[in-house]
């Protein structure tokens, strides 16, 4: 059988591998899209809280305050875990991750990827419109609930820091909380609405839109083994499930799984994974609930999707491959009963997914310095939903000769030595 021609072969049909597939096809480019699942939106990019978080200026950086850092080593803190037996395995890179979230390292993240937060609803909106799904995006905004007057002082300092580059808030009281969530019980000391960001309330069936709207343009979908990627004459040849496929240029944006093409290749990326969990929930009896909530301090979020309310885990630092341990799903689930009317479960088990971050929490986006028409655009850690399409036009404009419409530099793979 003959070998499928293209221009481009776009490895992982996520959310960033589509957005890039679309991008470049929008430019002339004729594009093969290559998953190992049968269906777009299958793995990191249908688990997560559904914002598109056009509000998000500062990345999520390792913290500097001693008690909470004690409090994470001996696994205290809800919002983070880890597992001890795979400790030494991503020990170095918690340390290089401490160490690029220093104030000025951690400053310099957040104004390299600023120009792409702030066009991240933007391209969504455009690619929304074009696949004709307006029921994917809500424009209420998220609410972020802090049980503590500390933890909300530290909440509005931070605020303060992202109102200086145009982000959008209010401040809410306990009755301003009740007024847009009458069906939450708690005690709060506030709360902040950010009324901007988009909320997806089936993350996966957006990218499966996005994908179909590639396909009804003319692009080509391929069930393939990445690991069978090989350079050949004048370009790229990967294995299929019906047949294998070849062009010249070839994006590798698998998320976590990126590795397993890079690292043959010789690139000593520093790329580890954030695992989390969700476990849909039904609402009990009418309750209803209007935003996306997170509850700071018990380090989780509850949000209304079209399969029930989602509840989501914070961060926990294992082995990609690891068994799941939703230890922290489990936790949170009696927390969550109190702050909201939940039912039963609508999920057999819960999900597990795994968050592909860089030390520096910025991705990898540009051109592989050693081997020609190798392109990579991964590692987006918490904002893969967030900025698949702004940086699939980032990666496609640096593709096809075009001005980039923000730096590219601090995303090159090259900042790793």
């Amino acid at each position: 059988m003959a070998d499928l021609k293209a221009d481009v072969l776009v490895l992982g049909a996520g959310m960033v591998g589509v957005g890039a597939a679309l991008h470049l096809q929008q430019r002339g480019r004729d594009v093969i899209l290559v998953d190992r699942n049968e269906l777009a939106g299958e793995e990191t990019s249908f688990g997560n809280a559904g914002l598109i978080e056009c509000a998000s200026v500062f990345p999520y950086m390792f913290p500097r305050d001693f008690g909470q850092i004690l409090r994470y080593a001996m696994n205290r803190a809800p919002q983070v875990r880890y597992s001890l037996a795979d400790l030494p395995a991503f020990l170095p890179w918690i340390l290089r991750y401490y160490l690029a979230s220093s104030p000025e390292r951690a400053q310099h993240s957040a104004m390299a990827e600023l120009p792409l937060i702030r066009a991240s609803l933007i391209e969504h909106e455009a690619l929304i419109a074009e696949a004709a799904v307006p029921e994917l995006l809500r424009r209420d905004g998220w609410i972020k609930l802090y049980r503590s007057d500390a933890t909300l002082a530290d909440a509005l300092s931070d605020f303060e820091r992202a109102r200086q580059y145009g982000v959008a808030g209010h401040v809410l009281d306990g009755k301003a909380i009740a007024a847009r969530e009458p069906n939450l019980s708690g005690e709060f000391s506030g709360a902040i609405h950010f009324p901007a960001p988009g909320f997806v309330p089936d993350p996966g069936g957006l990218a499966k839109a996005y994908a179909a709207l590639f396909v009804r343009k003319g692009g080509r979908f391929l069930v393939g083994d990445a690991r069978t990627l090989e350079q050949s004459a004048g370009g790229w040849r990967i294995g299929g499930s019906n047949g294998a496929a070849a062009a010249r240029e070839v994006v590798v944006a698998m998320g976590p799984w990126s590795d397993l093409v890079f690292r043959p290749l010789g690139y000593a990326i520093p790329l580890s994974v954030k695992r989390g969990y969700h476990l849909h929930v039904a609402a009990r009896g009418n309750a209803v609930l209007n935003h996306p909530v997170l509850d700071a301090d018990q380090g989780f979020v509850l949000a209304p999707m079209n399969r029930g309310i989602r509840l989501t885990t914070g961060v926990e630092f294992a082995r990609r491959d690891a068994l799941p341990t939703p230890i922290q799903l489990q936790r949170a689930l009696p927390r969550a009963h109190a702050l909201f009317p939940l039912g039963e479960a609508v999920d057999a088990k819960p999900w597990i997914g795994a968050r592909p971050c860089l030390p520096d929490m910025l991705p990898v986006i540009g051109k592989a310095p050693r081997h020609a028409g190798l392109w990579f655009d991964f590692g987006h850690q918490h904002h893969g939903l967030t900025l698949g399409p702004a940086t699939g036009r980032l990666l496609a404009e640096m593709m096809t000769g075009e001005t980039p419409f923000a730096d590219p530099t601090p995303f090159a793979v090259e900042r790793f030595g």
